[in-house]
């Protein structure tokens, strides 16, 4: 017996020892930048504490210099845009980009610098440390960079006076349980990012309205938005109030946004933008700032945006947990013909067209839903797309359904007389319909498998809100948004995957999910 209770011992203490405690690195920066208008290139240094919380020694850190995915025609950027018909519409003019005059130093010393073994992979580099990074330590990493910014095709760029200032900076990979998560930046399919915290300070023409993820420290500035706002907000029937800049319009002015335990920082930048402004009071009795920003076109849906942000923010506190920021903005960008908008933490950028006021409300609220699905459950968007894209698009669909007796998808392909039904009467018939789409691939399938963008927003939105269509069906309305808020309660700030929503699932229901979980590797229908 003794030989095989030693081999018990050792299964089991290879087991535990498999399973390894979760932990998240962390990074905080500071960040300077400036726009050059004419020339359309940002000029910037860049200050970052990296710290390591893993068990790991690290002699390197891969980052993401994402700009450079625009520099040329071979980037699996471009590689996924030529291969997809629809995608391939957006280049046919366009002006490229790139990031240049890195000069990395890692606690004042010199790094040297190592290109990704992809020759595709120009986006990504790896930064050797002059000394290795130890368990529980940290590391000050620094450099200078410009940004060419490329005319806005995808979604970073700028597009006439709009500047859309996205995947900017040179940003640390994520390092997990799993390793290394080094991607190249990819127009179909999204990204998995460490929490930070962020100081960044902004120069631009006096002239501009800058709207950027975390909240303006310019006491002055943030009073002429809000004060401005609130008017535009107040008196939706008269003329909008524009922004006048407080120092001379051939200057420039240097505003500073600070934003704590967030994934990325975008900034947008623009004259003549038309601010709202308002305040929300969550459950709690916490307030949170509002802004919208958007063209001054007449008789535009925009003028009353403040109170899509408002509904959407209020509707996704109570389906999974409070908004955890304290401002939630949304801007009206240039048309994107295969995107509807793209998040960021506390602002997201709306690329489409405001020709409904439920498609206009609907995209906002999926956008701004993006801050809890992304925002704070952080799962990794490239690997698992549903996670972030596919829960969202339920909760979009209860959100449209109960406003609107809408969806998104159908439109108005389906009959008037189905808004006289109560809610849960019209998501049936909505679901019924949705399930009959042809959808081939399984939910877990990884974002840079898709060849088509069609493929990839029914597989990853569209069957993914089905999927939990059967989940509502299976566990009970009542126990699944239990299970969702206790989801959120757990994983909140972290990086969960699928097997911590299952377990969490499992936790809160009290059941073995074992079979509705299975369904996320089917191929085809759910028919």
């Amino acid at each position: 017996m003794k030989p095989f209770i030693a081999f018990v011992c050792l299964f089991v203490a290879s087991f535990v020892a498999a399973q390894k405690p979760y932990f998240q690195q962390h990074v905080r920066y500071n960040i300077d930048v400036t726009l050059n208008e004419q020339q359309k290139t940002i000029k910037g240094f860049e200050t970052l504490v990296y710290t390591n919380n893993s068990a790991e020694t690290l002699d390197y850190i891969w980052f993401h210099i994402w700009p450079n995915a625009y520099s040329n025609e071979q980037t699996a950027f471009f590689e996924q845009l030529n291969n997809d018909t629809e995608r391939k519409k957006k280049i046919k003019n366009y002006k490229g980009g790139s990031i240049t005059d890195l000069s990395f130093t890692a606690n004042g010393k010199a790094c040297v610098i190592e290109n990704h073994p992809k020759a595709n992979y120009v986006d990504i580099i790896k930064v050797v440390l002059p000394t290795a990074l130890k368990p529980g330590d940290s590391v000050t990493i620094a450099t200078p960079f410009t940004v060419t910014l490329p005319s806005y095709f995808s979604r970073s760029g700028y597009a006439d006076d709009e500047f859309m200032i996205c995947q900017w900076y040179p940003k640390p990979a994520v390092f997990d349980n799993n390793g290394w998560h080094e991607m190249p930046y990819l127009d179909m399919g999204e990204f998995y990012s460490e929490f930070g915290n962020f100081v960044v300070n902004i120069t631009v023409p006096s002239n501009f309205v800058v709207a950027a993820t975390g909240v303006l420290q310019d006491k002055n500035e943030l009073a002429a938005y809000k004060n401005i706002g609130l008017q535009n907000a107040t008196n939706r029937a008269e003329k909008p109030i524009l922004y006048k800049p407080l120092s001379p319009e051939n200057a420039t002015k240097t505003l500073q946004y600070k934003a704590d335990s967030v994934l990325d920082f975008a900034w947008f930048a623009e004259k003549n933008l038309v601010i709202q402004y308002d305040t929300i009071q969550l459950e709690s009795g916490r307030i949170v700032d509002a802004f919208t920003y958007y063209h001054n076109y007449k008789n535009t849906l925009w003028k009353n945006s403040i109170d899509y942000v408002k509904d959407a923010t209020k509707a996704y506190s109570s389906y999974l947990g409070e908004y955890q920021y304290p401002v939630v903005q949304a801007i009206e960008g240039p048309k994107n013909n295969s995107s509807g908008g793209m998040e960021y933490p506390m602002i997201t950028l709306i690329t489409s067209p405001d020709a409904k006021i439920e498609t206009l409300d609907g995209v906002i609220a999926h956008e701004v839903g993006h801050n809890w699905l992304m925002g704070f459950l952080a799962s990794n968007e490239r690997e698992n797309g549903w996670m972030d894209e596919g829960i969202n698009t339920y909760f979009q669909f209860r959100y449209e359904a109960a406003k609107y007796r809408h969806n998104s998808v159908l439109g108005s392909s389906m009959p008037e007389y189905l808004k006289k039904f109560d809610e849960k009467e019209y998501l049936d018939i909505v679901y019924k319909a949705l399930i009959k789409i042809p959808a081939p691939f399984p939910i877990a399938t990884s974002s840079e498998v898709f060849k088509t963008s069609d493929d990839y927003g029914i597989t990853i939105y569209l069957k993914t809100a089905i999927w939990l269509y059967i989940a509502e069906l299976t566990v009970g309305k009542e126990a699944l948004d239990k299970a969702f808020k206790d989801y959120f309660n757990e994983w909140k700030f972290k990086h969960p995957q699928p097997s911590d929503l299952k377990k969490s699932f499992e936790k809160s229901t009290g059941k073995n999910l074992d079979e509705l979980f299975s369904l996320l590797n089917k191929k085809g229908n759910f028919e």
